[in-house]
């Protein structure tokens, strides 16, 4: 290390031999690498504390006597329905846990949200809103290709107008929650981290992998439609590499599921839901339907990812000239 000379006498040694790996205490050396904490330990530490948050949060909230009314309704055994509130509440306070987790690693690693993935001057803008369209579009077309093959129908509309306004906007809100947790957690600060130590695509590999397998705790899931959620994990990757944030992957995600549970009226990764707009129906063998699992446990899903990833490749340009 270089100093500068002290006014009236000599310069000190340039080389600090404290300095010295050779001369580093070697627990030191198992914890802290040239860039400060080693990538295996920051991991740990991100999950450990996100687990500490996520436990504490429903502690808390649950001293609220209407949460906690609510939440020993949507508790019960034979209600595994979808709500606005249930979604709220199984999958926002576990993103506020990953939030704040994210901020206590951005002060230990002195990383901002932005190297995370999550710049929030960004928030909610153009990205975003495109990326919710493209979600929209992305479900839209798959559910159309089942109904051109006689495998899903219409028989009206399930709810009334003020209704269907009122549970469209909190569905959309309660996705966001959703895609904030599992974009930032996955796309964010794992892979902001992971990467560190294998590069942009390993690593993108190995989460949407662990993305995958962690929809098999889903009711009614199959393995298919975990190897289409892992596809669905590299597929928003991708779009990180592109943009350079994860804020179009959140718009993407939250409408994909928007699309799907409210206004689709079909089942979310097995899971059905109430207050659904559409009186919807499925036929025909599960290769076609998805099944038990909804259209993303469908073939023609893989077909729409594909197609998905070649606009992307067109519609979105490269980081160097991303804005």
């Amino acid at each position: 290390m270089n100093f500068e000379p002290f006014s009236g006498g000599p310069a000190p040694p340039s080389h600090d031999p404290r300095r010295d790996p050779a001369h580093e205490h070697p627990m030191t050396r198992v914890f802290l690498g040239p860039d400060g904490l080693r990538v295996g330990w920051r991991l740990i530490l991100a999950i450990s504390l996100w687990y500490v948050f996520s436990s504490l949060l429903p502690v808390l909230v649950l001293w609220i006597p209407s949460v906690r009314e609510m939440v020993q309704n949507i508790a019960a055994p034979e209600r595994v329905v979808l709500t606005p509130a249930f979604v709220l509440f199984a999958e926002g306070l576990p993103a506020v846990a990953a939030l704040l987790a994210g901020l206590v690693m951005s002060r230990i690693e002195s990383r901002s949200f932005a190297q995370y993935g999550l710049p929030g001057r960004v928030a909610f803008g153009k990205r975003f809103w495109q990326g919710a369209l493209f979600g929209f579009a992305m479900i839209s077309l798959l559910m159309g290709l089942i109904a051109a093959l006689h495998g899903y129908s219409v028989s009206g509309v399930d709810l009334q107008a003020f209704p269907a306004l009122r549970y469209a906007l909190l569905y959309f809100a309660a996705f966001i929650g959703v895609a904030v947790f599992e974009e930032f957690v996955f796309r964010g600060y794992l892979q902001s981290t992971l990467q560190l130590a294998t590069g942009f695509w390993p690593a993108a590999v190995v989460l949407a992998a662990a993305f995958g397998v962690t929809h098999f705790s889903n009711p009614g899931e199959r393995t298919f439609g975990v190897v289409m959620a892992a596809c669905f994990g590299l597929l928003v990757a991708f779009t990180l590499w592109r943009t350079g944030s994860i804020w179009f992957a959140i718009g993407l995600h939250s409408a994909w599921d928007w699309g799907e549970t409210y206004f689709y009226s079909v089942r979310d990764s097995g899971v059905p839901a109430s207050g659904h707009f559409l009186r919807s129906d499925f036929h025909g063998p599960a290769w076609l339907t998805g099944g038990s699992v909804g259209p993303e446990g469908s073939a023609l899903s893989f077909a729409v990812l594909i197609l998905a990833a070649i606009a992307l490749h067109l519609l979105l340009p490269s980081r160097k000239q991303a804005r």
